[in-house]
């Protein structure tokens, strides 16, 4: 029986055709098609095949080869290569624009009364309420909310700088400038900050890990206190040090900042230090822990800038913090010398690496990104 459908390719088809089978870049279901319409061509230097022969070669079946060799004869060789594109949807969808806006506007707006947060089921349920829709699973829900990267489970603590607050970007821009120094080991640059960390000890030995399970510690513990840890980190020279207290006061501070002038840079004509303004971080707590000649001393040799309150992020000592946190400290440790210890090796492993941190954020950057934070000069 005579073929409604033939495939005759040009020279220039043919080549293309070729070219698309051997490089093998393509999607695997046009390299395939073209394969049949090669071996289709009934045209002068083709081998003019069956369309069962061409099914059993390629595997596919006979109404395929029949479905190509149609649509590159009534729609040409790009729409016989490609699939073919749906008319229209196989269902009406739920949810049209005006849907979807009523879901994301429910998703961003407070939860009902009697629940912390949405989830997916609650939104649904909410639409339905709603009458937007006359039912809906939460699967379709959750296909909807994660083009918006919308998460109904997921709340993050920020740290929201105030509006058009001079003092902000004030405090800002002198961090941000300091950022852009060069090094300098006579000036180094070196970010302060702090964190706590509770003790906790094992009632029960864990089970250790083994294939078919990880680690399994047991849910009741014994709380043996709270530590201090304290960060200084030079981010141009990849250094850091922890240094771990019973608390967190002037004293202790002072001692700290006593360690980094004399221990850590003797040699530095001055430091500058980059840190939060926490009641205890100032000069007045040297006053308070050595004598007015020695405290002067280290005064002397400390140039301090402080990040602004609600910017700890322009802190780079809390990126540190953060890392040492995740590999370091997210365990139970139940004791001060076990803290320092472990602290101690995180340490040494860090600054064997020579990590560092590359700041790119600027002045620049932040006159454009943060323009909101920025006060309004009306002239």
């Amino acid at each position: 029986m005579s073929k409604k459908y033939v495939v005759r390719l040009t020279e220039e088809e043919r080549a293309d055709l070729q070219r698309l089978v051997h490089v093998g870049q393509a999607a695997a279901r046009k390299i395939v098609h073209a394969h049949v319409l090669l071996q289709a061509d009934e045209g002068p230097d083709g081998p003019g095949w069956p369309d069962t022969q061409i099914s059993q070669a390629l595997s596919v079946h006979p109404n395929t080869v029949a479905g190509i060799r149609q649509r590159l004869v009534e729609q040409g060789l790009e729409a016989a290569l490609n699939r073919k594109k749906q008319a229209a949807p196989s269902r009406p969808l739920k949810l049209d624009g005006r849907g979807e806006a009523r879901l994301i506007a429910l998703r961003c707006g407070p939860p009902p009364e009697g629940r912390k947060g949405w989830t997916l089921q609650l939104l649904a349920d909410q639409l339905v309420a709603l009458q937007v829709v006359e039912r809906i699973s939460y699967e379709t829900v959750r296909r909807t909310l994660k083009k918006t990267k919308l998460k109904p489970h997921l709340r993050q603590c920020w740290c929201i700088p105030p509006q058009h607050s001079a003092a902000f970007v004030a405090a800002m821009e002198d961090v941000l400038d300091v950022y852009c120094r060069p090094y300098d080991p006579k000036y180094p640059v070196v970010c302060m900050d702090e964190t706590s960390k509770q003790l906790v000890a094992e009632v029960r030995a864990p089970i250790p890990a083994a294939p078919g399970h990880g680690q399994r510690y047991d849910v009741e513990y014994e709380r043996r206190g709270v530590a201090e840890v304290f960060l200084f980190t030079e981010p141009l020279g990849g250094w850091r040090r922890t240094a771990v207290t019973e608390h967190r006061a002037r004293l202790d501070w002072a001692e700290q900042v006593r360690h980094l002038l004399e221990v850590d840079y003797p040699d530095a004509e001055k430091v500058v230090l980059v840190m939060d303004n926490l009641n205890t971080h100032d000069t007045t707590s040297l006053y308070e822990a050595f004598e007015p000649q020695v405290a002067r001393g280290l005064a002397r040799r400390l140039e301090i800038h402080y990040t602004p309150k609600h910017g700890s992020w322009l802190n780079i000592a809390e990126i540190e913090l953060s890392v040492l946190s995740g590999q370091c400290l997210d365990r139970r440790i139940e004791s001060m010398d076990l803290l320092r210890s472990e602290c101690s090796a995180w340490d040494q492993q860090r600054n064997e690496q020579q990590k560092g941190v590359d700041w790119r954020f600027t002045t620049a950057d932040a006159r454009i990104k943060l323009k909101r934070l920025y006060p309004q000069i009306h002239m």
